[in-house]
């Protein structure tokens, strides 16, 4: 089996290097994530502003964290379900959110509950979401702009996601009190 390297700003290719000292100044430290990413440079810089352009969507922290989790979750990602946990805390997302998504029970929210079924579906479907989906989606009040913008997201957690799936990513410090697996 394939070990991927966890990268530091030591080990990593030329091109990986200032991205990795960007990530540990934003995070205090090199993610795991970002330190496989790292041996491919476009996949680490993508990521990183793929990111930045989720977060600075028309999403608040509530709506960003129901798409990250819901797609995390339904990817089995070992990785990031405990590693958006931390980060819905850091945000001070109710915790009542990040215990449904990662229990995969209905929000409470029905506002936040659309957005979770409407990123199920696009996630399931792949992106083959049928007009009754969309529609409920539309009267929950979100617009053709969040429906492209969970595209984004889509996009971001499907790097990361995949990664960790390949490089079977050891989850960070920080992160291993929310250790999550997938109920069967």
């Amino acid at each position: 089996m394939t070990t991927f390297t966890l990268h530091t700003t030591d080990t990593a290719p030329e091109a990986s290097k200032p991205l990795l000292a960007q990530s540990k100044k934003s995070f205090g430290m090199i993610p795991g994530l970002h330190a496989v990413m790292a041996e491919a440079p476009g996949l680490l810089e993508a990521y990183q502003r793929v990111h930045e352009l989720f977060v600075n969507s028309s999403f608040n922290k509530d709506e960003l964290t129901v798409v990250w989790q819901t797609i995390n979750v339904e990817h089995a990602c070992h990785y990031c379900v405990p590693a958006h946990t931390a980060i819905a805390k850091s945000m001070g997302v109710s915790e009542d959110i990040s215990l449904a998504l990662r229990n995969e029970t209905p929000l409470a929210d029905p506002r936040l509950e659309a957005l979770r079924v409407f990123t199920l579906s696009l996630v399931r479907k792949r992106g083959n979401v049928d007009s009754d989906t969309v529609e409920t989606f539309i009267n929950a009040g979100f617009t053709q702009r969040h429906i492209l913008e969970v595209v984004l997201g889509v996009s971001q957690k499907i790097m990361s996601n995949y990664t960790n799936h390949l490089a079977k990513t050891p989850v960070d410090a920080p992160f291993k009190e929310f250790m999550w697996t997938k109920v069967a």
